[in-house]
């Protein structure tokens, strides 16, 4: 038992740490509270600060020693501090202070691609669109930074910089704003928040406070987005060609807000107010957390600011696919992207001892396994998490001169493969289980290795179990195109249905995002591992970090063949026209289980760059329209305030039903009711005197009707409203179960499709 005095010395140091253990918070503020005798809010917020602060010291601390981090004037309204749990609770007695919340973290989630999606010499020909338009655009990209020195940021021939670009090029440690050009236009680092949390320095050696990318993410995507044609590139020989951008007359903005241990709301918040004031007329933003109220979500927040002063945003809908309900990003005003695959491939065998061929894909690219078979292992370790290679698992006595099977899951791909080099194994099978199922992601491995789906690996387990002497050659065949079926919808990619609004579907549509290729930075090998001494100019990664940058670039060349259009316009363009049939004519399918795919997954479906320049109809939402949405959920005054940034809303003429917002799908939650109706309004972006009829695709458990069922326009910019009924059949079930339609406006020239997804309980 513990003494007394044992017993108060740690009731003291508790205490003690208690009362000054700090992080950052991000702070709410009524602008228009500021007293007149602050000439700015920065002044203001600072002295309030200094009157809450529990450190004796504060009255004569320097601005560099002041707890205030940032000052928010354009995405926020309020500031971030560096604050104990005392201070953070003196501030909310404050009757200026309308909320006070922890710093949320955000994770990454992590060239073929333009013949893909149509991009060729023949682009926007039809539509009487010029490629050169897009010099006018600037694609900002929120990321772990930029490195300068790659082919993908080469402005040869590019006209001068736009007169409405406000950014600059920060200097560095290692940066020189010399490296900028009028390719890339700007770049610039947030750390405050991701320094603080980190007790104020940095975890790595490589990392510094400059714009440069040390991790390689941030070049991928903005290079992605709008990267200049680089001719003779390629991954180690894999995927040989020309690699471009979406945009590649597009301008790049980059905007540093991820460091080692993660992307800070303090930071995000900060370079998206940056961004907006600097000018850049698309916002990319390739990372993400998991599901918050509006108010609380820092990018919908920065994001609605940026979607007022008519910024596209562009974000991941996250990587934890196929889980359902996994979805981030979701807010409306916030395009919303899943990742599916290209009609490219990197094919790789392993031909067993009993003379079967086992399929799978690699990058792997070094000297081959020659021609004799190696014996096979799996799960033979000195732990139970052997069957995963997690570090320190593999006995060398049992895998050295051996392949090892190892399961996928829990640690990286290519640190499995790095565990068993390490171990002594001369080669690896990576294979799936249930929870990847049949998806296949290439890796560079820095050995000979090979990823198989679940039903092969199921075959590769069961053969080494039942055979004496399991024995396994790998063999890798290079690239492969015109891959069939394409697109499918990648099994790591986030799911609907919304858990903060289910009334809106997302993701909102997929793009490419399997083996990607994309510029890539000089500080880091391809697999980002330490022990990785390998450097190229390009990488092939995936995610729905890979497909956000797509739909970044695709908008950039929308809004300018379409400088009028709205960011809703813009997104209901994408929406409206995306695909849902393959190369082979079939509808797309999960690459989780091969069954078919539905919106919950792909949202409006794969997106069709060339049909989106001309769409027909557009379904236009307005700032007022967004808040009469806010207004409709279940949400103070004070937080719909906090979203919106003006000094008070008016919420008499909300919607009956989130629903009702004037998006380009549908999501229909019943609860306990048998009929929902929606109105929704289109706007004319076609020919004059166009006519539309519907045609309604139901669900087995609902009836659609629509009305009127022809919509004539007389002129380009009219407008015309529809009321869809949707009625729950008599003696369904409630059950968390779903079903999908669609609604459709065709005529001769468009076909404008909105899916419906049908549910009648929340998720």
């Amino acid at each position: 038992m513990a003494s007394p005095i044992t017993i108060i010395t740690l009731i003291f140091l508790f205490l003690l740490y208690s009362a000054e253990a700090k992080r950052t918070y991000i702070v709410r503020v009524k602008h228009s509270d500021k007293p007149e005798s602050f000439s700015t809010h920065h002044d203001w917020y600072t002295s309030q600060l200094q009157s809450i602060s529990t450190d004796p010291q504060s009255q004569s601390q320097s601005e560099s020693e002041s707890p205030l981090l940032y000052t928010y004037t354009t995405s926020f309204n309020g500031f971030s501090a560096f604050l104990d749990t005392d201070e953070a609770e003196s501030l909310l007695r404050s009757e200026s202070i309308l909320d006070v919340f922890e710093d949320p973290v955000y994770t990454l989630d992590t060239t073929r691609t333009p013949e893909f999606l149509g991009l060729n010499s023949e682009f926007g020909v039809a539509s009487g669109y010029s490629g050169h338009a897009s010099n006018g655009v600037i694609i900002g990209v929120l990321d772990t930074g930029v490195w300068p020195e790659s082919k993908s940021y080469d402005d040869y021939g590019m006209p001068e910089i736009p007169s409405k670009w406000k950014g600059e090029c920060e200097s560095g440690p290692d940066f020189d704003p010399k490296l900028c050009n009028k390719k890339l236009v700007g770049a610039r680092s947030f750390s405050k928040g991701f320094q603080m949390s980190s007790g104020g320095g940095f975890s790595t050696k490589r990392e510094s406070v400059s714009p440069r990318d040390v991790d390689g993410h941030g070049t991928h995507t903005s290079s992605t987005a709008a990267g200049s044609a680089v001719t003779n590139a390629s991954f180690l020989g894999y995927a040989a060609g020309t690699a471009r951008g979406m945009a590649t007359g597009a301008r790049v903005a980059t905007y540093k807000v991820c460091w080692s241990s993660g992307c800070f709301g303090s930071d995000i918040l900060a370079a998206m107010d940056r961004a907006i004031l600097d000018g850049v007329d698309v916002l990319s933003l390739s990372l993400g957390g998991g599901s918050a109220p509006y108010y609380r979500d820092t990018i919908a927040i920065g994001s609605f600011s940026a979607m007022e002063k008519g910024v596209f945003v562009s974000c991941s809908a996250g990587n934890s696919g196929p889980t359902r309900s996994s979805v981030a990003n979701v807010a409306p005003w916030v395009m919303t992207v899943g990742a599916g695959t290209l009609d490219r491939d990197f094919p790789a065998y392993a031909n067993l001892g009993n003379g079967k061929r086992l399929v799978g894909v690699s990058l792997y690219s070094g000297e081959g396994m020659g021609t004799k078979p190696l014996e096979l292992v799996y799960n033979k370790g000195n732990s139970s998490s052997s069957n995963l290679c997690l570090p320190a698992s593999l006995d060398p006595t049992t895998v050295r001169g051996k392949i090892v099977v190892c399961d996928r899951g829990v640690n990286a791909r290519v640190e499995k493969g790095a565990v068993v080099r390490d171990a002594g194994g001369l080669g690896m099978i990576m294979a799936n289980t249930a929870a990847s199922g049949e998806e296949l992601v290439a890796d560079s491995h820095l050995l000979p290795a090979i990823a198989v789906g679940k039903k092969t690996g199921d075959l590769l387990r069961e053969y080494i179990k039942s055979d004496s002497n399991p024995t396994a050659l790998l063999v890798f065949k290079g690239t492969v195109l015109d891959v069939r079926p394409s697109p499918v919808v990648a099994a790591f990619s986030s799911r609907g249905p919304n858990t903060v609004t289910p009334e809106i579907l997302k993701p909102d549509v997929i793009g490419p995002g399997v083996n990607i290729l994309a510029g890539w930075s000089d500080a880091i090998g391809p697999t980002g591992l330490d022990k990785d001494s390998r450097r190229t100019q390009f990488n092939i990664m995936s995610g729905t970090s890979m497909s956000c940058p797509h739909i970044s670039g695709l908008a950039g060349l929308l809004k300018a063949a379409h400088p009028e259009w709205s960011p809703s316009a813009i997104k209901s363009a994408l929406m409206t026209t995306a695909y849902n049939l393959d190369n082979t004519n079939s509808p797309l399918r999960d690459a989780a289980d091969n069954s078919l795919s539905n919106p919950h997954a792909h949202g409006s479906g794969h997106v069709d760059p060339q049909k989106a320049l001309s769409p027909g109809l557009v379904y236009d939402i307005s700032t007022e329209e967004y808040i009469r949405f806010l207004c409709s959920l279940d949400y103070t005054v004070d937080h719909i305030v906090a979203i919106v940034k003006r000094p008070s809303v008016n919420c008499s003429k909300k919607f009956s039903n989130p629903g009702q917002l004037n998006y380009p799908s549908f999501s229909v939650l019943f609860g306990g009711k048998r009929v929902v109706r929606y109105t929704r309004e289109v706007t004319n972006v076609g020919a004059p005197n166009s006519v539309y009829k519907v045609v309604v695709n139901g669900a087995p458990s609902v009836g659609i009707s629509v009305k009127p069922s022809k919509l004539s326009f007389r002129s380009v910019g009219e407008k015309k409203r529809y009321t869809v009924t949707f009625v729950s059949k008599k003696g369904v079930s409630l059950t968390n179960k779903a079903e999908f339609g669609s609604i459709t406006w065709s005529n001769p020239q468009h076909q404008v499709r909105s899916p419906v997804a049908f549910s009648w309980n929340r998720f």
